[in-house]
């Protein structure tokens, strides 16, 4: 099932530059597997073709309120009643002052009036001076404490050669909020979780360190997922080239000494934690200040143990929901079942990466549930972040048992 399937998407696009913009958004929409119907002012049809967004939406484009030849009824009114959310992108400074005063002279502008607040999300892009303009300040601030949500946009370069703060949102983003509004929930409202992800580095010199193939994508998956459901996520996570999701708190580490004192640190505030990095279980006893040369044939890098993070936590659990992670080449569930217990958990999930569609670095895994009841559950090959939604919804079930104790 595709993240936005069955989904309904009122996408208003107003006239300004950043409109070429939106027919990207439009299409990863659209992938996403919502149903997307585009309304367009008359003055976005100065920068880009109705056709266009009409060829990305698979949808014919609302331009008028009352088109030559055409009965349309009331549609003004039914659209906005049946979409899940009306998202405005790009919305010009003119826009969002009629949404403030609540002008209704054309299609678009009548929709979001009746839309109203719960549905309605402004991303506006403009001119520096323009975004800048107490006026439009004023008028933003209004509507947002009539409940309208904005997207902020972005500082850099815009297309009157200036820079500052004007450019339309960037598609991550954009995407980010939009999940928000269309699958977050608040399940998790007023709950602190740490969520670890990614491989740890431990350097032997400066050139060397040893480390493991995790990517950091199921870890990353997970803290989309509990931020989704409303929780206060703080991410700890070895290197990796992921972006964080807007909103959760970034603690970017490199070895195994600096995971173990952030989440620890993070710990005392935490209601659980998803432990999902692959902490190298060693680092080099001795550290090479200086590049180790090339001598003898063979060579011995003397090994000592880092600390086991998890069965750190698990000693000092005191109500908390942990789940951890184990990756096994054999045997896997009989390990998972043994490090369970040995690490107090309250789940673990197991995977083993020779399967294929379960290894490091892919955007699908295979993996298995193991509770401290015995009882194992194990999901078909799945996206990664779907794998993490059925996770958070364990940590969900587990913490409605714990927390009430």
């Amino acid at each position: 099932m595709k993240l936005f399937e069955n989904k309904k998407i009122l996408f208003g696009v107003t006239g300004g530059i950043a409109a070429y913009k939106a027919c990207d958004i439009v299409r990863e929409l659209k992938k996403q597997g919502a149903d997307v119907q585009v309304a367009m002012t008359q003055s976005a049809q100065k920068f880009i073709s109705p056709l266009t967004f009409e060829t990305l939406s698979d949808r014919d484009v609302l331009t008028e309120m009352f088109p030559a030849g055409k009965q349309v009824g009331t549609r003004h009114i039914e659209i906005p009643r049946q979409v899940d959310r009306v998202f405005i992108c790009p919305a010009t400074a003119n826009f969002i002052a009629k949404a403030a005063s609540g002008i209704a002279d054309d299609l678009l502008s009548t929709m979001v009036t009746v839309a109203g607040s719960e549905k309605t999300v402004f991303c506006p892009a403009m001119n520096t001076d323009m975004y800048a303009n107490p006026i439009l300040q004023e008028n933003i601030s209004k509507l947002k404490n009539l409940g309208y949500r904005f997207v902020p946009p972005d500082s850099g370069e815009l297309a009157c050669h200036t820079k500052g703060m004007g450019r339309l949102a960037n598609k991550e983003r954009l995407m980010d909020v939009f999940k928000e509004e269309l699958i977050g929930s608040g399940d998790l409202k007023g709950h602190s979780i740490i969520v670890t992800a990614g491989p740890t580095e431990e350097p032997i010199d400066p050139v060397r360190f040893i480390t493991n193939a995790s990517s950091g994508k199921m870890g990353f998956a997970v803290a989309e997922a509990a931020a989704l459901a409303g929780a206060d996520v703080t991410l700890i996570s070895g290197p990796t080239h992921l972006r964080p999701f807007t909103g959760v708190h970034y603690i970017p580490v490199r070895t195994a000494d600096k995971m173990h004192k952030a989440t620890l640190k993070a710990y005392e505030k935490a209601n659980g934690v998803i432990m999902a990095a692959a902490v190298s279980d060693y680092r080099p006893a001795v550290y090479s200040d200086t590049k180790t040369k090339k001598g003898a044939e063979e060579g011995v890098i003397e090994l000592k143990k880092n600390p086991d993070i998890l069965k750190e936590l698990g000693k000092k659990k005191n109500g908390r929901v942990l789940i951890g992670f184990a990756v096994e080449t054999n045997d896997e569930l009989n390990y998972g079942r043994q490090k369970l217990l040995d690490k107090n958990l309250d789940m673990i999930v197991v995977n083993n990466p020779k399967r294929e569609g379960a290894g490091f670095g892919i955007d699908t895994n295979i993996v298995t549930f193991i509770f401290r009841s015995g009882e194992t559950q194990t999901l078909p090959k799945l996206p990664k972040f779907e794998v993490a939604r059925r996770i958070v919804q364990q940590y969900i079930r587990i913490g409605s048992h714990i927390f009430q104790k």
